[in-house]
């Protein structure tokens, strides 16, 4: 059976739903079978039609399901991009991580593969703090950690955050594709190790 991996993205202007979709495409490529899902949007509706680029981005998004504790209990492991808002990740993030109760108490959480990546709009506006607090939550979870760190010549060339990539917001360029491919390739190996 191949290693199941849910890439769990939220995406305000369509950095984070880029990266999903190259996690996506690396994940498959490793012999994966991925779902790609974004968390629901818990912005008020005036707030969202209130600025073009954010409204157009959640239409781009409308043929994505939305996250469901289904899709974290179906999953070997996790490839998770998010923005970082004020130093830690996005609220919407936060509020589907909100819902997960059932699951961790059960113990569904559990050695299970997870890695992070993120944008901010500044290079030094929280990228590392946000991948961090992702990796605590995924520590309550009792899942396993699959961080980059320096295991690939590309964190040389991508800004070098060891916890994972991370970026300003805009398309992916070829390194940020190559250093994407990298995290979720070495996600889908560990968390294969992890289900023998």
């Amino acid at each position: 059976m191949p290693t199941k991996i849910t890439v769990l993205f939220y995406s305000t202007y369509g950095t984070n739903h880029g990266v999903a979709l190259e996690a996506v495409r690396a994940a498959e490529a490793a012999g994966a079978e991925v779902r790609l899902r974004r968390c629901r949007e818990t912005a008020p509706a005036d707030v969202v039609n209130g600025q073009d680029a954010w409204r157009e981005q959640v239409e781009k998004m409308q043929d994505i399901p939305e996250a469901t504790l289904d899709d974290m209990e179906w999953a070997d492991g996790y490839f998770i991009s998010v923005p970082t808002r004020f130093g830690v990740p996005a609220s919407q993030f936060r509020a589907f991580v909100d819902t997960l109760g059932p699951l961790w108490q059960s113990g569904a959480l559990a050695n299970k593969a997870v890695t992070a990546t993120t944008s901010a709009q500044n290079t030094h506006g929280g990228q590392e703090t946000t991948i961090q607090s992702v990796y605590v939550t995924a520590m309550h979870w009792g899942a396993v950690i699959v961080a980059p760190g320096y295991a690939n010549p590309i964190k040389f060339e991508d800004g070098g955050n060891p916890y994972g990539y991370s970026c300003k917001p805009g398309p992916l360029d070829e390194t940020g594709r190559k250093s994407v491919t990298f995290q979720a390739q070495r996600l889908v190996e560990y968390a294969e190790k992890l289900t023998r």
